[in-house]
């Protein structure tokens, strides 16, 4: 979870993109960014970062602004109907690299 955190405040910090990133749990050290948002599921039980995920991207106002990074079938169709745009996980994790 570090690593990942760390190189999406990288990636944000030269691209100026914001970035959410939400696990499944609260990691342990807590991680915290001043340039990311870190975010973790209320509850950890399967899915619930996808649930958590989609739960803020209702909430955004501007979900077609709203880029999802995942190779999870489920939740890219979850998050396509919410009016978001996908990206493979394998394609951004090259560009973040």
């Amino acid at each position: 979870m570090v690593a990942l955190v760390h190189k999406l405040e990288m990636w944000a910090a030269t691209t100026g993109a914001e970035v959410t990133v939400v696990f499944e749990q609260p990691p342990r050290p807590p991680i915290r960014s001043s340039v990311i948002e870190v975010r973790h599921a209320p509850r950890p039980r399967k899915d619930s970062a996808d649930d958590e995920l989609i739960r803020v991207l209702r909430e955004s106002g501007e979900p077609s602004t709203v880029r999802v990074v995942t190779s999870d079938h489920w939740l890219a169709d979850r998050a396509h109907a919410a009016g978001a745009s996908v990206e493979p996980a394998r394609a951004f994790r090259e560009t973040i690299e």
